[in-house]
Formats: C-alpha cells, structure tokens, sequence
C-alpha cells in the first residue's frame, strides 16, 4: 500500500486556510476567477454559511463560519505542530484517541448546546474559540497516523476506530 506524503496534510491545510482569507479579498477587489468561487462551493459542502455567524475579510463574507474557520485554522495549526515535532507516537490506543477527541469537542458541544437552549446567544468569537481545541486535535492526530503509516502501512485503516 503506497502511503501519503508525511507533509501532506500540513501543506493541504495551510493552503486551504491560506484560501480561505483570500477568497474574500479577491471578491472585495472585484475579481471572482472561478477558484475564488470554488472555494466558496467548497465551504459549502460542509458548512451552513450563514451571513450572521460568519467573519468577514475585507469587507466580505468568508466562505465558512467562525465555528468552521477555527477547526480550519487549528486543525492546520495541530498538523503543522505535529509534523514539526517529528515525533511518531505508536502507542496510542483506539480508547486513548477516543479520549481525546471527545474532551476536545466538550467545548464545541457546550456552546452549540448553550445556543440550541437559549442560554446564550453565542458570538462569532465565541464559536471560533470552541472549535479550536477540536481542530488542534484532529489535525495533530491526523498527521500523527499518517506519520505512521511511513512506518507501518497498514495504519490508515482505522479499524477498530
């Protein structure tokens, strides 16, 4: 089994992140190439994109919401971070991985059950802070098991997960 690039995954990241802030500044300059738009589809797919919960770059709407923009920018941060240590951490375990991904979205959870209740009305800030732990941790171990699979080729098949 041929495995991914160890730098895959940052990269990738980055450069979504890096697409994310100047898709909104290319707009505002009143140029819309049909990457520009396609990044807006892209954002689409998974988020609602709601005018209200959204920041804006330039003057213009971002392709996803704060919410969405903060497990971007984390989870290329937690790659990045990862990729950087060089570390290959064999040793975790399915439970461990599930342990720390469900304390990760305690905060994101929280807040989305916050707002569904009408406990508070939440902010963009306050959405972007929530996805932030989520986004760390998926995009550190993410790259971790990539890392891996340098090393061991059937890691990628998350049985058991």
């Amino acid at each position: 089994m041929r495995t991914l690039p160890v730098a895959a995954l940052p990269a990738a990241a980055s450069l979504w992140l890096l697409l994310l802030v100047l898709a909104p500044v290319a707009l505002s300059r009143g140029v819309a190439p049909l990457g520009t738009l396609a990044v807006y589809g892209s954002g689409s797919i998974l988020c609602h994109q709601q005018p209200e919960r959204s920041f804006e770059v330039a003057g213009v709407q971002m392709p996803v919401c704060g919410r969405c923009f903060g497990l971007y920018l984390a989870g290329a941060a937690g790659a990045l971070a990862a990729f950087a240590s060089g570390r290959r951490r064999r040793t975790a375990g399915v439970q461990a991985v599930r342990i720390a991904l469900a304390v990760a979205a305690a905060p994101i959870l929280l807040s989305v059950g916050l707002e569904w209740t009408g406990v508070v009305a939440g902010s963009n800030a306050s959405r972007f802070a929530s996805a932030l732990p989520l986004g760390a941790a998926g995009g550190w171990l993410l790259q971790q098991t990539i890392a891996a699979a340098g090393d061991r080729p059937d890691a990628l098949s998350f049985r058991g997960v």
